[in-house]
């Protein structure tokens, strides 16, 4: 009977975990950085949103200043800043026309804080292509040039990528890497590019370029003036409105540290959950595949080792060698720290108790808060 229920979960094991590492191998084949090429010399748009980021703003403004090959203005919107980020921008704009300041307007009753930064930027904006870029961003010198060379090539409207993450403390090792864990495990880019649906369509709010045209068609940041998850609700829109997107591997193009503490990459993972994978329906679903496919094996393959080995140990194994390989090409890949690699089930489980927590609280009625503000979750 126990030999039965080993082998019956290692079988578990090997479905869910080849599906993630099958998955990612083949994503890990086509996601790729967009080369270099002589596109002439684009006008883009830089459109920075900020919000007390004045330990930020000099250092972003200073790789958007440094780009090459493209013809481009920065707008940052100052929104609501108390620390003197609006000063610091006003004396590097003093030095470079290319450079502007917008003082946000206060923030309307429906809108979220960052959605109604972009689209103020949006409006400000002067050139065809619109780049919308998080202040703890650092862009390479051609990276701006090198996302208008992919979006020209394949004719696409809108191209988000994922920056490096920085990640230095063991909280950031361990959970922020699940981000792109989700991403190419379960959302078979191949298919992606090859449909215009909107559900396949992804992003990377930290880092988007899109056509002012097609962003206009799509409603803009206005269409989800009351949501928290830009990358995922811009892409869709973009979409929807007839629109192509895809997403890139931005590894060589920009990097970022998203957050540096605990309670903020609790309070980041969590603020937006709901828009994801949050839900009543989808969770319950999300928990059986992450679980179910990375948490288990190694778990099956130990109590079967104790157990005195057998089929169902074998089964696990196997399970556990893909997981971990698809798990330590694509660290390699996109430059994760190992050890995110050794932690892995580790991050997955607490990334699971995040989702399961953002939507237990949204069911309370709990609100969200981000940069200092509350917002009601949908």
């Amino acid at each position: 009977m126990i030999d039965a229920a080993m082998i019956f979960l290692s079988a578990i094991c090997l479905i869910l975990g080849g599906l993630y590492a099958g998955v990612t191998l083949a994503n890990l084949a086509i996601f790729r950085a967009p080369l270099r090429r002589d596109g002439g010399a684009p006008r883009v748009s830089v459109l920075i949103p900020a919000r007390d980021e004045a330990s930020n703003i000099a250092e972003v403004l200073e790789t958007v200043r440094d780009q090459i090959d493209v013809e481009l203005e920065a707008v940052v919107l100052d929104d609501g800043s108390t620390d003197g980020t609006d000063r610091i921008v006003d004396g590097i704009a003093a030095s470079d026309p290319r450079i502007r300041l917008v003082r946000g307007a206060p923030l309307p009753k429906g809108w979220n804080g960052k959605q109604h930064a972009c689209h103020q930027l949006s409006l400000a904006a002067r050139n065809p292509l619109l780049l919308f870029l998080d202040a703890d961003v650092r862009l390479a010198p051609d990276a701006v040039a090198r996302m208008t060379y992919h979006m020209r090539a394949r004719r696409l409207d809108l191209v988000s990528g994922f920056p490096r993450q920085i990640t230095r403390t063991l909280p950031e090792i361990v959970v922020i890497p699940q981000i792109l864990v989700v991403l190419l495990g379960y959302l078979p880019l191949g298919m992606a590019r090859r449909s215009d649906k909107a559900q396949f369509a992804a992003g990377c709010g930290q880092l988007m370029l899109v056509d002012a045209g097609a962003y206009g068609k799509a409603g803009g940041h206005a269409a989800f003036r009351d949501r928290m998850h830009d990358g995922l609700n811009l892409p869709r829109n973009i979409r929807r409105s007839g629109g192509r997107s895809d997403i890139i591997d931005a590894t060589p193009l920009a990097s970022c540290r998203m957050y540096d503490n605990w309670p903020a990459i609790w309070q980041g993972f969590t603020k937006n959950a709901t828009e994801g994978m949050a839900t009543r329906t989808a969770l319950p679903i999300w928990t059986i595949l992450l679980a179910g496919g990375h948490v288990l094996p190694p778990v099956v393959a130990l109590l079967g080792w104790m157990a005195g080995a057998g089929p169902g140990m074998s089964i696990a194994l196997v399970a556990t060698g893909l997981v971990f390989l698809a798990r330590a090409l694509l660290a390699l890949k996109v430059r994760q720290h190992p050890l995110s690699v050794m932690l892995h089930p580790l991050g997955i489980l607490v990334v699971i108790a995040m989702q399961w927590s953002a939507l237990r609280a949204a069911k309370n009625g709990r609100r969200a808060v981000w940069r200092g503000r509350a917002y009601d979750v949908n």
